[in-house]
Parts: C-alpha cells; structure tokens; sequence
C-alpha cells in the first residue's frame, strides 16, 4: 500500500504543526505540498520541511494529482469554504475546528463532501488525547453509572492581541475556543445537547467588546435525556494553559486534567506554572499526532474516518445557540438556533 499525498492549507501555527506531523511522524503519509495566502510564509515551512511545493493560492495545490487528501488549517471564516472547493477537487479532508462559523456555511459544507463523495473529519483531537480516550473507555464500560452531569474548563494562558480581534477572521469564543468543550460535552456524556444558557463577560479587557467577542464565557447545558452541564472559557488565565473535565455518573465520576489531589491551590504565573502546560500544542501534542495518523489510514484502507463532519455541525449548533443566548441573555434551544441566526449571504 503506497503513502496518502496530503496537501496542507493554511501554515499559521496549527498548519505549521500539521505539516511537521505529516513530513516527519505518519508513516502513511507524505506531505507533497503547503499552501497560504502569506505565499512567503508557505515557502519557508516547505524550506523547513525540505519539501518542494509551496504556493500562495489553494486552487494550485488542490489542482495536484498527487494530493489525495487536504488538511484545512485557515482562519475560522475560511473553513467552510476551503471544505467546498477541497471536496469538488475530488480531496479528502480533515478540517480543524469549527466546520463554520455560520449554520448556513456549515450545511453547505457538508452538501459538497456528500455530493463529491470524499471523505470530511472535523479536528476535535482531544478525543485522540490518551486521558480523555481512557475516560471514554471507562464511562463506556459503566464505570460511572449513567452520566448525569458534565463540567469542563478550558483556558488559554496568553491574552491574544488586539490584532487577532481586529481581523475578524475567527468565529468568537464559543467557536474558537469552546467547541472543543461542545464537542467532549456531546461524546462523553452520549447524548445531544438541546438547550443553552450562556454567559459573557469582557470585564478584565472591554476594549474587545467593539470586536463582538468576550473574555470569559460560561455555558450551561441541558440534555435532551435528562443530563445537565456547565462549561467555562477564558482566553487570558496568565498562570498556564489549563483544561480539565468531570463527568459525574450515578455509580461515580471521572476526572480529566485535575491540577492536584489537594484541598487548596494557589495558581499564579510566577508560583505555579510550572505544574501546568503553557500552550495547547504541547498540552495536546500526542493527541495531534495521533489524529493525523489515524486519519491517513482510514483514507488509505478506504474506512470511515473518526469523527466525521456531521460531528462538526453538531458542534457548530450548540456554538449558535450559546452565541444567541448571550446576546439576547436568555435560554436558546439548539433548533432555536437555526431560526435565529443570520446567516450571511
């Protein structure tokens, strides 16, 4: 069996790591080719990679005979886009989060993978990450009874700077951050979320208010069989990069990412970093890679990937809805959401 030829849109930070994967540590794939609108950029990660294909424009790279397969790393705006023309060029693709920031972007995603026939996986990689997978292991072999209620915390240690609000080519908090909590909240518990209640706050930093988008946020979940949830991200903690969940059952709970078994810790950037990641992709690394490798041999054995793109509109409806209900500061049904939001044309 030869290699998947993978193609990489978008070499910002995570592109950047995707590519480093795909040259160096999937023994079933080869990186042929990068591609960002920073054409400067996109030859210096293929220097660096000592690969020969760069380009400034994706149609180039999807135009390749050799690229089975794509790796959509853009700004949040642009998923759904690249999705669309990566599907009618006949490619396969796993696409970081969010599959879109609009319901209506999403659908259309998703309508030009079934009617290409290729294969969509959504880059949710905390369900590659070996304590998360261990808990899922043992929720589902009843460890914890029926689940009954899901927490989780995500928070990024470095405020990001005005420049990253300014360019509006991120969806807000809920999309860029707490989809992935969206998404373990969904897969954890084994069951859909139906409603929301959220709240925001741009509190510590309100100049990002004029940008339409929050500090912290918090969202309270309802499940369509009973369950009940909270989930809180913050994008400035200062003292590290920190994600922990709990799923608590009828016969117990699971914890994920606990800090200390300690009654009290203090948590400061000067007194307790160092018991804490500072960045995503180091926090996560293994669950990266393990993504990555997975899907090139779902590709390659022609099997259905993991967490495929209806996973990502899943997601993507709870994000509308937690969206909507901080704006209008009341509960929002995640059908509710459909209803309301304005999909741009």
């Amino acid at each position: 069996m030869g290699k998947l030829g993978v193609g990489v849109l978008g070499v910002g930070e995570m592109g950047q790591r995707h590519a480093e994967n795909l040259r160096r540590l999937v023994q079933d794939a080869r990186l042929v080719a990068v591609a960002d609108v920073d054409g400067a950029r996109a030859a210096r990660v293929a220097n660096d990679l000592e690969i020969d294909l760069s380009f400034d424009r994706p149609e180039a790279l999807l135009e390749r005979k050799d690229i089975q397969a794509v790796v959509v790393a853009t700004p949040d705006k642009y998923h759904a886009q690249a999705i669309r023309s990566a599907a009618a060029a006949g490619k396969n693709i796993l696409c970081e989060k969010p599959l879109a920031t609009h319901l209506g972007d999403a659908h259309s995603a998703l309508e030009a993978v079934s009617k290409a026939g290729v294969q969509l996986q959504i880059g949710f990689m905390r369900r590659y990450d070996p304590a998360y997978a261990a808990a899922m292991q043992r929720i589902e072999g009843g460890e914890i009874g029926d689940p009954v209620i899901f927490k989780s915390v995500g928070r990024d240690k470095d405020a990001p700077p005005l420049s990253y609000y300014q360019a509006s080519l991120n969806g807000m908090v809920f999309f860029n951050n707490t989809i992935h909590d969206f998404d373990l909240a969904r897969w954890l518990m084994r069951d859909e979320v139906c409603e929301v209640q959220a709240y925001g706050t741009v509190a510590v930093r309100p100049e990002v208010a004029k940008y339409g988008d929050l500090v912290a946020g918090v969202v309270n979940l309802k499940y369509r069989h009973g369950a009940i949830g909270n989930i809180e991200s913050y994008v400035q903690a200062i003292y590290g990069y920190d994600v922990r969940t709990e799923i608590v059952g009828s016969k117990g709970s699971i914890f994920v990412g606990s800090l200390h078994n300690s009654p009290y810790v203090s948590l400061t950037s000067d007194g307790s970093k160092r018991t804490l990641r500072d960045h995503f992709l180091t926090r996560f690394a293994d669950a990266y890679l393990a993504e990555m490798r997975d899907f090139a041999r779902n590709i390659l054995q022609n099997r259905p990937v993991s967490v495929p793109g209806n996973d990502g509109l899943r997601a993507v409806e709870i994000a509308v809805a937690a969206e909507t209900s901080c704006i209008q500061a009341k509960p929002c049904s995640t059908v509710d959401a459909h209803v309301s939001e304005q999909v741009p044309s």
